[in-house]
């Protein structure tokens, strides 16, 4: 497991103090950053880039002599954002879908900067580093202050002529793309201009490189990334390094791992066997404040659980001294190390509930008019199940759950194949999977789908539980389907109004024609419902009516599972995502090892208790920290 540090060059700072630094707390490799952030005036060009070279130069040579590895993360491709910066370059701005012209953010259509791109990695790649970055901003959405993105400017308008054969308005582009109902044959044309724009540069770069340095990619959310046409077998046939984004950039709740762990699961993959990877462990604004080291430690636990190679790390502040200036910093490195060696995970292979992604899902949703409207979340599944214990895995198996807009990605070749197994639906991928045929399927039918704004005599408020009667809150639900039950198929719970009223079905369970099994949530949006004890035993239920027969874990709010067959055996990794100590409850038997993981410290074995059915882990494990079981 390698630390790789990221670290700001700045202009006469010796590095003799950060090469002792990394040689003192085990950091394998720098990351050197340069014009970033608060020494960012825009894209270095002439005598401003002469003088990064000159200083990035220097520092190498200092670690060279040191013997500590050395990579180089540029802050610029296009540019991140604005933030009142003004380029005057000859680069053609970056437009959005409005209008919206940056000030210093560039097109990907733009061959003046396209040149600077190539030129400058070509020189920077001469001082022999490991690995040149490509920093997050090689995209085209999310640059401040434009909504949305860019993508829209007349040089890419132009393109996207060359390839449609039609001339085309921006304003009346955006709206075909976006239009409601079935897809415009442009989306997917305006998603292949940028994709080819976006590979043209990377080209260019590869080029321009020659072979002196690996290239290092940094990726956003995979639903985002399909609005705008991503390659991913393509960029990795171009692409060495990955580093994937998967954790909060500030303090946030340990709930939150559920997304992080869904993350690194579903970008791991999109990625090749033998890429490299190095998660990005952030923190923003870059002050040791921003983030707790409890919360640090758990992220790279997580990441190293997912089988990262390393860890990219934004621990110390860019601007304001050497790191030795900041020794809790370094200590939390030190306290890491061996949580982080006791979870290597050379070769996995992950278990659990399939949560299944396509690249090219954005060009098949139904537009509503806005650019957001083409974005189907693959994360939503992970973060209903993830928190009621239940571990996920990737791409294809034989229980699979299908939420929201997700299901216009399922192509119609794969549909007999995942529903001859268990799949797990929300409301919303029900209406989406009726309206494509698919409906005989199910065990329901959707008699509508009403949203939570819209006013009613009869609104849908509480859900009872068929079987003894609880009852659970649908109140903030964003949209309910609702939903009748077919002849054959069993109703788990019932939607009712709030003077206990029959609105409609709220989850129903059936067998189809093709040998498999569904259930169906009336809730569009399961993950926000709000969490008790009988919502997981609902969630449990589920998974064992589909065919799930993995090991389904209780005991307390938020115990999230990791679960893999790792270094010849099986590994159950749990995480207690509650601020609460808990004392988890797992299905199946005991395990042959079992060992507790406390935010930095030393592991240490812990006793588990075995009882019909299911085995205890006899000790608290703390917020944040993870209990580690091998069969």
């Amino acid at each position: 497991m390698s630390y790789h540090l990221r670290y700001q060059v700045l202009p006469g700072r010796d590095a003799t103090p950060l090469a002792r630094y990394c040689a003192e707390h085990g950091v394998d490799e720098v990351v050197l950053i340069y014009s970033s952030e608060e020494l960012h005036s825009g894209h270095p060009v002439g005598v401003g880039e002469d003088l990064w070279f000159e200083h990035v130069a220097a520092v190498k040579r200092v670690l060279d002599a040191h013997g500590v590895g050395a990579s180089l993360n540029p802050w610029v491709t296009v540019g991140h954002a604005d933030r009142g910066r003004m380029q005057d370059l000859g680069f053609a701005p970056m437009v959005s879908p409005y209008g919206e012209v940056s000030t210093a953010t560039a097109s990907f259509a733009c061959p003046v900067w396209r040149d600077w791109l190539a030129g400058h990695y070509g020189r920077f790649s001469e001082l022999g580093f490991r690995v040149l970055w490509l920093e997050d901003d090689f995209r085209y959405h999310n640059h401040s202050p434009l909504t949305w993105g860019g993508g829209f400017e007349p040089e890419m308008l132009e393109r996207f002529a060359l390839l449609s054969g039609e001339k085309v308005e921006r304003e009346e582009l955006v709206a075909a793309v976006t239009a409601g109902g079935p897809p415009h044959p442009w989306r997917s044309l305006l998603q292949q201009t940028w994709r080819e724009a976006q590979l043209e540069a990377l080209d260019a770069v590869r080029q321009a490189v020659g072979g002196r340095a690996r290239l290092g990619l940094m990726s956003s959310g995979l639903g985002i990334a399909s609005v705008e046409g991503r390659d991913w077998a393509a960029l990795f046939d171009r692409i060495d390094v990955h580093r994937p984004h998967f954790a909060p950039y500030g303090d946030a709740p340990g709930q939150s791992l559920a997304s992080s762990i869904a993350m690194l699961e579903l970008q791991r993959a999109v990625r090749p066997e033998g890429v490299e990877v190095a998660p990005e462990i952030e923190n923003w604004p870059h002050t040791e404040w921003t983030k707790s080291d409890t919360q640090t430690w758990s992220e790279m636990v997580a990441a190293r659980l997912s089988g990262a190679d390393g860890m990219l790390l934004d621990v110390h502040p860019f601007v304001t001294g050497e790191p030795e200036r900041y020794p809790r910093v370094g200590s939390m490195l030190d306290r890491s190390r061996a949580a982080l060696d006791a979870t290597a995970s050379p070769v996995l292979t992950t278990e659990g509930v399939a949560i299944p992604w396509w690249p090219e899902t954005a060009a098949r949703v139904w537009g509503d008019g806005t650019f957001d409207g083409l974005t189907a979340d693959p994360l939503r599944a992970a973060r209903y199940l993830l928190p009621y214990g239940v571990p996920i895995r990737a791409g294809s198996g034989p229980v699979t759950a299908l939420f929201g807009k997700v299901a216009w990605g399922v192509p119609d070749s794969e549909m007999e194949a995942i529903f001859s197994g268990g799949v797990l639906l929300d409301g919303h991928a029900a209406v989406i999977l009726t309206e494509r045929g698919y409906g005989s399927l199910l065990g329901v039918e959707v008699v509508e789908v009403t949203e939570r704004s819209e006013p009613s005599r009869v609104p849908y408020s509480m859900e009872r539980i068929a079987d003894g009667g609880a009852l659970l809150s649908v109140n903030v639900q964003p949209a309910l389907a609702r939903l009748a039950a077919v002849s054959g198929a069993q109703v788990w719970t019932h939607i009712l109004t709030p003077r206990e009223e029959e609105w409609g079905d709220g989850r129903v369970a059936y067998a189809n024609g093709l040998g498999g099994r569904v259930v169906t949530l009336a809730a569009c949006a399961p993950e926000s419902l709000g969490r008790c004890d009988d919502g997981q035993r609902l969630a449990h239920r589920a998974v064992r009516f589909l065919g799930g027969d993995f090991p389904l874990v209780s005991g307390g709010p938020h115990l999230m599972p990791q679960l893999a067959q790792a270094g010849g055996g099986r590994r159950l990794a749990i995480v207690n995502g509650s601020a609460d100590p808990a004392r988890p409850i797992v299905s199946g038997p005991a395990p042959s090892v079992a060992t507790l993981l406390e935010p930095l410290r030393e592991p240490r074995s812990v006793p588990v208790r075995s009882e019909t059915g299911y085995f205890v882990i006899d000790e608290d494990v703390p917020h944040r920290g993870y209990a580690i079981l091998e069969w």
